[in-house]
């Protein structure tokens, strides 16, 4: 059978397109062979990605040596970090969509065989992964790697987040200006995803659990010689692939999802999971709802810990043996004959695979904790679920009640924060901020841990209809749907209600009367939209809520 690219590239007929490609140095011997998209989202903005420029060097290798012509093209991405905190975090999770549409469209317009996937950080692995399950050509991810972690903060490695953390410190005296700058320039002492489990690692190690990624690639950090030779194998491979005819959605199954869900619990994953994996799932046509996820975290232990929830970063948790010693640790929960962009099976990559370090991974008899990294919650508060992280959660906060202190943006509750305005035993309600009403469904990361730097994590709480990042840790909510701008129940919640989180029990409760609430529901207003034009106004119309993946449907259903 014909390979696509060659369709549009015989004589005499598309003699022009082999001209349009002549003009830019490709020969007919290029032309001959398999047109290999790669889809690199190397840019100067995002840390994660300021080596991709390299790594795609070495992919273009491994392609033309196994017989392969790479067709490199750009794709955007942009830094939750930068964002994060401000206006311009409306558009990070919008940006999903847009990688996802960018790679379709090169890919498809260009009709090429099949594509390399170079990206890293919290939505461009997400967005090039739906991308390669809407194509469903042969597909292969390559991601950046991890940075290192930073000097010594508050008796621990430190990493970007922590500057986020000496800002309210600094505001309290507790450390000196001179401190903070010192901590500025050595939180981040190398390019790479940033060094804690967030949801940039998260989502490298989920692409690698789901098959789509070279088993043990996930977390070589970015600084690694071995990130290179990985990325020249995974160019070799691909060409490997287009003669297989191994297409993302025979990787991309409901056993392989299930796979990533039970991993990312393993290792204390991102909540923003939750959000990726069913707009993956959507994209392969594939069903991955809450109530699956729900099951699989109970039944998947904690078994790996890093950051947040342990002093350790990613590139510790590589060295003690990464996404393929963890997998053979829960082996006996996963579908070990899952396929794989290896060619091989779960089962058969993680063979070889072994625990160096028994302090970070441990066995499956033996976990940090039982039930996984993630819970959902459900109760009036939260009628379609929240989403919480017990593995970043220290036990004695997993059950809190507390008075509700309500702001309906980002910016106030951070605001009252630092000015010592929040107190303990409060819970902090942060609303207006899901995918329609935000939009864009900001992190509340940064209210996080300017309660940590407060000295206030143990005895509050933040509730929201936003996310949060894979950072952050202390007793926290998110993903409540329906969000308050659809009038969900957060909208109606007044300072001083009785909230209460039991995440053992399942349960987010407003100690409010059922009568009480349906007065306040008829005395609702929906808020007027933040924004008015561009493309935020377009995704606050077609995003679906939170506990549907805050996707964008483009099927006839």
């Amino acid at each position: 059978m014909k390979r696509r690219s060659q369709k549009i590239l015989e004589r005499p007929e598309w003699a022009m397109n082999r001209s349009l490609y002549k003009s830019m140095g490709y020969s007919d011997y290029d032309l001959e062979r398999p047109m290999i998209g790669v889809a690199n989202s190397w840019n100067r903005v995002v840390p994660g990605h300021y080596n991709l420029r390299q790594v795609s060097d070495y992919v273009q290798q491994g392609i033309r040596q196994a017989g392969g012509t790479p067709v490199e093209f750009g794709v955007i991405a942009a830094c939750d970090g930068i964002a994060n905190g401000n206006e311009g975090m409306h558009f990070i999770l919008p940006s999903r969509d847009l990688i996802a549409n960018d790679v379709e469209v090169m890919v498809q317009a260009h009709r090429l065989d099949a594509v390399v996937l170079l990206c890293s950080c919290d939505k461009i692995v997400p967005g090039m992964l739906m991308a390669a399950a809407r194509l469903d050509l042969p597909a292969i991810m390559v991601v950046g790697g991890p940075m290192a972690g930073g000097c010594s903060f508050d008796g621990r490695p430190s990493d970007i987040t922590s500057l986020t953390e000496g800002l309210a410190m600094l505001s309290d005296g507790k450390i000196t200006e001179e401190d903070y700058r010192r901590l500025e320039d050595c939180a981040g002492p190398t390019c790479g995803s940033c060094s804690f489990l967030g949801t940039a690692n998260t989502m490298c190690c989920l692409a690698e659990a789901l098959g789509m990624s070279l088993p043990g690639t996930a977390t070589i950090p970015a600084f690694f010689a071995d990130r290179l030779r990985a990325a020249q194998e995974s160019g070799w491979r691909i060409v490997q692939m287009v003669e297989e005819n191994l297409t993302a959605r025979k990787i991309i199954t409901p056993a392989s999802l299930a796979n990533a869900v039970r991993v990312n619990n393993a290792i204390g994953g991102s909540t923003n999971a939750v959000l990726h994996l069913p707009a993956v799932a959507y994209e392969a046509g594939c069903e991955l709802g809450m109530d699956q996820i729900e099951q699989l975290s109970k039944e998947t232990p904690h078994v790996a810990k890093m950051n947040p929830a342990a002093p350790d970063n990613v590139p510790d948790f590589h060295q003690a043996g990464g996404v393929p010693a963890v997998m053979k640790t829960i082996l006996p929960l996963l579908d070990g004959a899952a396929l794989t962009v290896s060619g091989k099976s779960v089962a058969e990559n993680v063979a070889p695979a072994e625990v160096k370090n028994s302090e970070m991974i441990r066995p499956l008899e033996d976990p940090w904790g039982v039930g996984g990294g993630l819970a959902v919650l459900r109760g009036n508060l939260a009628p379609n679920t929240g989403i919480t992280k017990p593995a970043a959660i220290k036990p004695e906060m997993r059950v809190f009640q507390g008075k509700a202190h309500c702001f309906n943006s980002e910016e106030a509750a951070n605001q009252a924060i630092l000015n010592n305005e929040v107190k303990p035993g409060e819970v902090v309600v942060i609303r207006y901020e899901g995918p329609k009403g935000g939009p864009g469904m900001r992190e509340m990361y940064k209210a996080m841990k300017l309660l940590y730097g407060k000295g206030l994590a143990l005895s509050t709480a933040v509730v929201t209809d936003g996310r949060f990042s894979g950072t952050n840790n202390g007793c926290f909510v998110g993903h409540v749907s329906p969000e308050a701008a659809e009038g969900g129940p957060l909208a109606l919640v007044a300072d001083g209600d009785e909230i209460l989180i039991d995440i053992p029990a399942g349960k987010l409760h407003l100690e409010v009367s059922d009568e009480e609430l349906a007065q306040r529901k008829a005395a609702w207003k929906a808020p007027a939209p933040k924004f008015t034009s561009g493309y935020l106004t377009l995704y606050a119309r077609l995003a679906e809520s939170a506990d549907k993946g805050a996707i964008i449907r483009h099927r006839s259903e």
